[in-house]
């Protein structure tokens, strides 16, 4: 029996040492002068110390059954495509409440409220982003 701690714990290792691997090919700079790579970069190696943890953690508690939820797994990439496609024709506000509302499907219980406010505060999370850091993000 595969243990779903154990392999949660190998896929974020898996995706620690592959951002790290791509954040070295670029300067990294010091902490007064940061370069393109040291965010990637403390941000994997953080990941890769919570992995392992989480996999050593694996071994003294109780496992867990893996199982592998297809229709789960089509809802959120439908979720991500909705998201581009709500985005690209109309604009990113809409991609969000899109992606917000397939994606809250997955959840045990269906809650539009919950969805709505979750959709919401990532809205305003999104227009701070937009007038704060004058990112370009299409949201009107």
């Amino acid at each position: 029996m595969v243990d779903t701690n154990l392999m949660r714990g190998l896929c974020m290792i898996a995706i620690a040492l592959f951002v790290i691997a791509n954040a070295i090919q670029y300067p990294i700079g010091d902490l007064a002068h940061a370069g393109p790579g040291m965010f990637p970069l403390i941000v994997s190696g953080i990941l890769l110390v919570l992995a392992s943890i989480s996999v050593l953690q694996s071994r003294f508690l109780k496992a867990v059954p893996f199982s592998f939820n297809v229709k789960n797994i089509g809802l959120l990439l439908s979720s991500l495509i909705g998201f581009v496609v709500s985005s690209h024709f109309v604009n990113a506000l809409l991609g969000i409440f899109v992606m917000v509302f397939i994606a809250g499907s997955v959840a045990a219980t269906y809650s539009w409220k919950r969805n709505l406010q979750i959709a919401i505060g990532l809205a305003i999370v999104a227009l701070a982003f937009q007038e704060i850091l004058g990112l370009h993000l299409g949201l009107i």
